[in-house]
């Protein structure tokens, strides 16, 4: 598990996490770790409370993240990155 550092305050990330067979999820959460946290447990039958996108490919790491300072602005950001290409997201990850 690898998480980039997170800076403390009410603030909104959009995140996206590289799965184990190398796909790309994107979504918005006030604490990252946590989310994280869920999804994997989610993955492995713990819970229920992560994405559904990951009881099929299990989340590795993960490898972006970006602060906003509400949740408006954060959502608008996720949007504009699921529209990106899978090559657009990867050159924004550094993967």
């Amino acid at each position: 598990m690898t998480f980039l550092p997170e800076p403390a305050g009410d603030k909104w990330w959009v995140y996206m996490v590289r799965t184990v067979s190398g796909k790309l999820y994107t979504g918005i959460s006030t604490d990252v770790e946590r989310r994280f946290q869920q999804h994997l447990d989610t993955s492995r039958g713990l819970g229920n409370k992560g994405a559904k996108f990951f009881r099929s490919d299990a989340p590795a790491a993960v490898v972006y993240r970006e602060a906003f300072p509400d949740r408006s602005s954060a959502s608008r950001r996720e949007v504009h990155i699921k529209q990106l290409s899978s090559r657009q997201k990867r050159q924004l990850t550094g993967t």
